[in-house]
């Protein structure tokens, strides 16, 4: 990789540090500049090295149920800059914060949080996780990580995994019991038609479904489960109609 290539990945890796490498009540958001070269290499040097303080968002959380991370462990993953393979370190998402958290090993104390750059990637569960623009079901437009299911033509199906937080509600009396802080996990799924230049949110609803359609698309999708009597309910059916569309 050539020198101005490693600039400007070192320009798209945020870095911080945290005192504890695990949850443990608080659900942070870390925020920093500096960065990673191309290299492995270059990344562990940079999440051990020096960094820029900045202002940390936290929740007062001492009793909770859930979790803002869709895994607790930081995972082995690879990162990939405009899809050429760049290097390898840990990571753990935290789907509160809309955060992919990053460190060189499993002990590491050093945090990093990786920029929200278009350009980047990791892989989790097999799945391309990368920040995009996307419009959902209200029609707000959003930005966030998305997780690649299907990376079809013309076709692609997208995952967002959210979280939210519910402060708990303490016992009036004896009589009732408390309702304690709660982190929910939700899923959302998406879908983007190549040169359509959007991504849609896209329900499990045969009615839903089709009003994300336009033409003869809509119209295909439309007798397909009408003739085969389909209702869709689950990821699998949502796949299949992907894989119809880009049949």
């Amino acid at each position: 990789m050539n020198s101005s290539k490693i600039i400007t990945l070192t320009l798209s890796i945020f870095t911080c540090t945290l005192a504890s490498a695990q949850f443990a009540g608080q659900a942070p958001s870390f925020t920093g500049e500096g960065g990673a070269g191309g290299a492995n290499q270059a990344i562990i040097g940079y999440l051990n090295g020096s960094v820029m303080n900045k202002k940390n968002k936290k929740l007062n959380v001492d009793d909770f149920q859930g979790s803002p991370y869709t895994n607790n462990e930081f995972q082995p993953t690879v990162l990939f800059d405009k899809d050429k393979k760049v290097g390898e370190f840990y990571y753990r998402y935290n789907a509160y914060n809309g955060e992919i958290e990053i460190k060189s090993s499993p002990i590491d104390e050093n945090i990093g949080s990786l920029s929200r750059d278009k350009s980047l990637a990791i892989l989790e569960d097999g799945n391309k996780l990368s920040f995009k623009t996307f419009i959902d079901k209200n029609n707000n437009t959003l930005n966030g990580y998305l997780a690649t299911l299907v990376d079809g033509s013309p076709y692609k199906l997208y995952e967002r995994t959210t979280v939210k937080y519910t402060e708990g509600v303490p016992a009036a009396n004896s009589f009732v019991r408390p309702t304690p802080n709660k982190f929910t996990q939700f899923t959302e799924y998406y879908i983007e038609k190549e040169g359509g230049n959007r991504i849609d949110e896209i329900e499990l609803s045969n009615r839903k479904i089709i009003s994300v359609l336009n033409g003869a698309d809509k119209e295909k999708v439309k007798k397909h489960l009408k003739e085969n009597k389909i209702k869709v309910r689950d990821l699998e059916d949502l796949k299949a109609i992907v894989a119809l569309l880009n049949s």
